[in-house]
């Protein structure tokens, strides 16, 4: 159900009057009932929302409600809480919603009359328009602070090119893991070194170039190593409500890493329009290529003013099917466990209290890649690594954070919303390496390195909205985040033989590395004219960092780094029509080195040992300039986006040889593209749709393509539903075109195919449908990869998954 800001805390001063001594709504003799709710709300005021019950209820709307605007795309959403801009009237582009209860009637009303109505939308009911989907104005985030864009707005009228996938869709996705909730995204490419572990691409980029969040918390922390990281990867999607995503920079709201993109992901929360109610939750995934199961147990409910939901998972993960006669992969079976739970208050009529816990823990994960006979290759240059089983266990992450939220009185003098949030984070990774000295499958390892980092950190963050009237919408605020490091390892050699001993060994990071980041923003949104809108963000970080390595040429010495800048961007969204926004933008990205760059003791692709550099303390922050021009179309029918995009780097960080050492050094580097995603309805319950993207990057420094550039790829599906059953039949295809434009640095890594890596189609279907009374059983099957055909995801230590077949069974009250 999607709630509009207004909507939430609009229903707050109702709910808290008969809930703030915790009495069930009916305690007075009257029951509260969003209809009764909706009432109360003045017409004009009243947000664009689609009001309809809970998924698991078979009950009709009310019909006696107040008649909402249209849901489909021909209106503009009204201003959310009273926080947006007020926009003047426009004869041409701001007509009047046609009411729901004409809807199969013709209109032959003059466009240009203020009294006009839009034509009929007969299918806007099985549509989501770009225009209902909106970053914000939920249960999790109703001021819509904590969002991706940290502030409320929908996707046909920002400037920004992004996605978001809801909770429909990840159910249908089977979404056992980030791979299976992120994959098949426009603009994003899922790579995995191991199973169990997921790396988004975004533009090109990724890892600490990528910002990922979790309801609005930073993810990312200073161990994140250039290239791909598996940390994404330690999400339960079962836990989600939805997925946003940004493509491109948005330094100016974030600060360092979010150059490619920002991936929010957004924790479930339980729903105060349903009245009391306890819901349990069931879902169970099976799939047939990693012989894996998937089950979590959930809650939710509300009682009084206070809400609760949460839930465990365990997911238990086989060697994987691959395409084609090659049979399942070794090293590529683990499991994974899982908790989290969300209390949420409703303390005054304006304010929400909420309290959250979250615990994810892989176990036996291994780094597939370097597994027989995955390692035997060959790479690109011929050479054929010697194999290096690594396992992970366990790779763990936990967050706990607590958040107030609410309204301020209209004539307060800074601000008309707020969100202040003190967040608590731990990441942990213990690994254990054998090393070998030749690939013999009954070799004895000569080496075993056991190592372990904790990476303890806190921050805080508060953010505020003040409507400027005539002048806009001013969203500012500031955040700040602290790291500590503790690390260790110990080397055995010889670990078969007794009477082995480990001996202290360098750890991947210092023992006492600290890092800590404060930054401040602000981000003005204001119609110009009556046609173009403006949004304008600035920001200023500091980022420090201290730590005591060893170094290759002084052993043992404390350094301390300051970086700081201030970057800005410029976002422009311009009405050529009703249906038509033409976007456009100017957005400055920023990157800090982290302590992985400086002292990571770590190894370098296969078989180099990488020790801490004292050259690589020169090295500057990283410096972008993107620029977009886009389309986007939104009907009753069709929705579409496409953009095309030019990033530039001046300080790009990337390793380059110097006297046979691999020093970080500033180099100037291009990145491309085109973005483009769509859907259009056939007939009321039959949908085409399809996404495109092509990305093109080169070092220029250097003259040689950028590391791992995703090859040209999409999607293209038909989409069948059938509301009255809950039910859907979706038959897509995934098209990834060849790619062998390898950077320098791909040659020797067996991950990349010798040749350039092949492309690849895989037809897929997956179908479903709810039943019981209430629709409280859902039932699903998906079939993927129906042909068997092997792939690699590019620069991947797994094999694509051969013919699969997932099974899936929910049950929710």
């Amino acid at each position: 159900m999607k709630l509009s800001t207004r909507l939430i805390l609009t229903l707050l001063p109702t709910l808290a009057t008969t809930a703030l001594a915790d009495e069930p709504f009916g305690a007075s003799g009257r029951q509260l009932s969003l209809t009764n709710a909706l009432q109360q709300i003045d017409t004009p005021t009243l947000p664009e929302i689609e009001i309809r019950p809970p998924e698991t209820s078979d009950s009709a709307p009310p019909t006696d409600a107040v008649s909402p605007p249209s849901a489909g795309a021909n209106t503009d959403p009204p201003a959310s809480a009273g926080l947006d801009p007020a926009t003047p009237s426009d004869p041409l582009t701001d007509i009047p919603a046609a009411d729901s209860s004409n809807a199969g009637q013709t209109s032959n009303s003059d466009s240009d009359s203020p009294n006009a109505t839009t034509p009929d939308a007969p299918w806007s009911d099985s549509f989501e328009s770009l225009s209902e989907q909106t970053f914000g104005g939920t249960m999790s985030n109703p001021t819509g602070l904590n969002s991706v864009l940290r502030t409320e707005s929908n996707l046909f009228d920002s400037p920004r090119l992004g996605t978001i996938i809801d909770q429909e869709e990840l159910d249908r996705r089977h979404a056992s893991t980030v791979y299976r909730a992120l994959q098949n995204e426009v603009g994003v490419m899922l790579q995995q070194t191991g199973n169990g572990q997921v790396s988004p691409f975004i533009r090109g980029l990724t890892g600490q170039q990528i910002l990922v969040l979790i309801d609005g918390i930073r993810m990312n922390t200073s161990v994140l190593r250039p290239g791909p990281n598996q940390y994404t990867a330690t999400i339960d999607p079962g836990s989600l409500s939805r997925i946003e995503v940004i493509r491109g920079a948005e330094s100016a709201l974030w600060g360092s890493d979010a150059i490619g993109g920002v991936i929010n992901f957004v924790t479930r929360s339980a729903d105060p329009l349903r009245g009391d109610y306890a819901s349990p939750q069931f879902t169970q995934y099976y799939s047939t290529a990693e012989a894996s199961s998937y089950t979590r147990t959930g809650f939710s409910g509300w009682y009084g003013a206070t809400g609760v939901s949460g839930g465990i998972s365990y997911l238990d993960v086989g060697n994987l099917d691959r395409g084609g006669d090659l049979g399942r992969q070794p090293g590529t079976d683990y499991k994974q466990y899982a908790g989290d739970v969300k209390l949420q208050r409703m303390l005054t009529d304006d304010h929400l209290l909420t309290f959250a816990m979250q615990h994810f823990e892989q176990n036996d994960l291994k780094r597939s890649d370097r597994f027989l006979p995955f390692v035997l290759g060959p790479a690109s240059n011929g050479d054929v690594p010697t194999q290096r089983p690594t396992v992970f266990d366990p790779q763990q992450r936990d967050l706990i954070y607590g958040r107030l939220e609410g309204l301020l009185p209209d004539d307060a003098y800074l601000a008309n919303a707020y969100s202040v949030t003190l967040s608590g984070m731990r990441t942990k990774e213990a690994s254990i390496v054998d090393h070998y000295a030749d690939n013999d499958p009954d070799s004895v390892p000569t080496r075993r390195e056991i190592g372990e980092f904790d990476d303890w950190g806190w921050g805080t963050t508060m953010s505020l909205i003040k409507d400027l009237d005539d002048y806009g919408k001013l969203t500012y605020g500031t955040d700040y985040y602290d790291e500590s490091i503790d690390a260790q390892r110990v080397r055995i050699d010889d670990p078969t033989q007794a009477g082995a001993a480990p001996v202290p060994d360098d750890p991947q990071y210092p023992d006492d590395s600290q890092a800590d980041r404060v930054g401040v923003y602000g981000s003005w949104n204001v119609d110009v004219t009556q046609r173009l809108n403006a949004t304008t963000s600035v920001r200023y970080e500091n980022i420090n960092i201290s730590a005591s390595p060893e170094f290759d040429t002084l052993g043992k010495q404390y350094f301390q780094r300051t970086y700081q800048d201030w970057v800005a961007s410029l976002g422009l969204s311009y009405k050529l029509s009703r249906e038509w926004r033409l976007v456009g933008g100017y957005y400055e990205g920023f990157r800090a080195p982290t302590i992985d760059d400086l002292t990571a003791n770590k190894t370098f692709l296969q078989n180099d040992q990488s020790t801490p550099l004292i050259g690589n303390l020169d090295v500057e922050p990283e410096h972008s300039k993107t620029y977009e021009v886009g389309l986007k179309f939104n009907y009753d029918r069709l929705r579409l986006q496409v953009t095309e995009f030019w990033t530039d780097f001046d300080s790009f960080i990337d390793r380059e040889v110097i006297d046979g050492q691999r020093f970080l050094t500033n180099q100037e580097a291009k990145i491309n593209g085109t973005e483009l995603a769509g859907e259009y309805l056939l007939d009321r319950n039959i949908a085409l749709y399809g996404n495109f993207f092509y990305t093109y990057g080169n070092n220029t420094t250097r003259d040689d393509p950028l590391s791992r550039i995703p090859p040209m790829q999409g999607t293209l599906g038909l989409r069948f539903t059938e509301p009255s059953l809950g039910g859907y039949v979706d038959v897509y295809t995934w098209m990834v075109d060849r790619a062998d434009r390898y950077a320098e640095s791909n040659l020797g890594d067996v991950r990349f195919i010798a040749g350039g890596t092949p492309g690849y189609a895989t037809l897929n279907v997956r179908t479903g449908r709810s039943f019981g009374d209430a629709r409280q059983h859902r039932v699903s099957v998906a079939i993927e990869n129906i042909t068997d055909k092997y792939y690699r995801v590019l620069g991947s230590g797994v094999d694509g998954p051969g013919f699969n077949a997932v099974f899936g069974y929910q049950y929710e009250m």
